[in-house]
């Protein structure tokens, strides 16, 4: 059997260190694999895009988030069900299964399962190691906290480390700067900050309210796990947010996935997703993955779109447009079809009103499905701690009240970044500073300077958000403020 590599090798932007090549077993075959990979950018890489079957009609199903949200990598990883493959990485002689069914029981600790339990205590826990969160993070600490940082993903900067674009905006939004150097600075800040502890692979997995308890588990290995019960006086919920699915005929078949998950293999990974996908959504985000598709040496077939107009900005859907990219409007996806994994999709126009146009189905030939139709606040955390959720779609779903100091409903519980509203990384990051200072002071350690920065915080967030684009978050920010 010819061996498969997908792995990107040359990158206009990006450098990817791999590390050493280590063995992965995957049913009984090696897999090429490097230390710095996790299970599903390997499997990816080799060509293997079916993880598991459906649980009742045992219909194939290939990752769709790559970040550890939704259940479509998991796998079975050295005898223990279940894992999510997406967030866990590759170790020698590691030994990967597809799993049948959903109903095998955990392996007992005599069958290899270790776990310790750990008591922590902090001033400032913040869950989420993305922008927001890196941000938040970095102003407690200014403020002399000690702080907490705990993500479920092996790699901390969230969509920050998926950007090779420039930023725009001001000094205080890193313009000129890509999202990956970014992140590589922010995550650097962090790790250098004494009082800041940063936990990677750890789910928070419950909170009791009454004891002031997170409790979190921590991967060390697939076989090994860190229960950490910590006790904090202010937590920051930076949780980010969840790919929205898009209902068409075929919408489970490997190879459909949420545009995040195909950056997270191109640019994190350098693994090439597909060599000939379909995009729909004609958005930034949509527009923006096409480029960076292109960049990666993919041949995108189009950008499509049920809305009359890009909501994108010009400069970036004009981009892909000269360098050959059709992006067609009031056109959208009836299905996706092939033999265990996407080979084809049919699209079709639509009137004024939505509806098919007769006769204007055609069928591409595509072998990937990138959906970036929106994304839905992951507000699972907050709904745990209390805290009150209203439905607000103009902020992307269900979010949480706060003050205009970002305290939800639930005492010295805050937020920043998507779980409070489906924005952008510049807002993400400046609500951050806001989160971090105003957790700080909560637990008594407010200072002057400080507030002010916070201020000025608040009045670069009001004037970003002044913009015509900016109309409905406007409308919808109204709708969950307190006092």
């Amino acid at each position: 059997m010819k061996e498969i590599d997908r792995r990107v090798y040359e990158h206009p932007i990006l450098s990817f260190d791999r590390g050493r090549r280590v063995r992965v077993f995957f049913e009984g075959k090696e897999v090429p694999a490097f230390e710095s990979e996790t299970i599903a950018a390997a499997l990816y890489a080799a060509g293997v895009l079916q993880f598991n079957y459906s649980a009742r009609l045992l219909r194939p199903r290939g990752p769709f988030c790559m970040i550890g949200k939704c259940s479509q990598c998991m796998m079975r990883v050295n005898g223990v069900p279940h894992v999510r493959t997406c967030i866990t990485p590759v170790e020698d002689g590691m030994v990967v299964e597809r799993e049948a069914n959903h109903d095998m029981e955990l392996p007992s600790p005599k069958e290899g399962l270790r776990v310790e339990r750990l008591s922590l205590s902090y001033d400032v826990v913040v869950v989420g190691a993305g922008p927001a969160g890196l941000k938040a993070a970095l102003k407690a600490s200014d403020a002399g906290a000690r702080v907490a940082v705990l993500d479920q993903s092996p790699v901390a900067g969230g969509q920050l480390s998926k950007q090779t674009h420039k930023f725009f905006g001001t000094k205080e939004s890193y313009a000129g700067m890509r999202g990956v150097d970014i992140a590589r600075m922010l995550v650097s800040m962090v790790k250098e900050r004494e009082n800041i502890d940063l936990y990677l692979r750890t789910q928070v997995i419950g909170y009791f309210r009454r004891e002031g308890l997170l409790i979190a588990y921590q991967a060390k290995s697939v076989n090994e796990f860190g229960v950490l019960v910590i006790r904090a006086k202010a937590y920051i919920v930076a949780t980010g947010a969840m790919e929205r699915n898009l209902i068409f005929s075929g919408d489970d078949l490997p190879g459909v996935m949420g545009a995040g998950a195909a950056q997270t293999l191109m640019n994190i990974f350098g693994v090439r997703p597909a060599d000939k996908p379909l995009i729909v959504g004609a958005g930034n985000v949509g527009v923006i993955v096409a480029y960076q598709a292109l960049q990666a040496g993919i041949d995108v077939q189009a950008v499509i779109d049920i809305a009359p107009k890009s909501a994108a900005y010009l400069v970036h859907s004009s981009k892909i447009r000269r360098m050959g990219v059709p992006i067609l409007m009031r056109t959208t996806i009836k299905e996706a079809y092939g033999n265990g994994r996407v080979e084809g999709a049919v699209i079709y126009e639509v009137d004024e009103r939505f509806r098919p146009i007769p006769g204007s189905e055609r069928d591409v030939e595509v072998d990937g499905v990138w959906l970036a139709t929106g994304l839905s606040p992951s507000v699972e955390l907050l709904e745990l701690m209390r805290a009150k959720i209203k439905f607000v779609p103009e902020l992307g779903g269900y979010v949480p009240l706060r003050t205009q100091y970002l305290e939800t409903t639930a005492s010295s519980v805050f937020i920043a970044g998507d779980v409070s509203s489906i924005e952008e990384a510049s807002t993400a990051m400046m609500e951050g500073v806001v989160a971090g200072i105003s957790a700080a002071e909560k637990v008594g350690l407010g200072r002057d300077d400080l507030r002010t920065e916070r201020s000025e915080s608040l009045r670069w967030l009001e004037t970003f958000r002044s913009g015509p684009h900016y109309r409905r978050i406007k409308e919808g920010l109204n709708k969950v403020l307190i006092q």
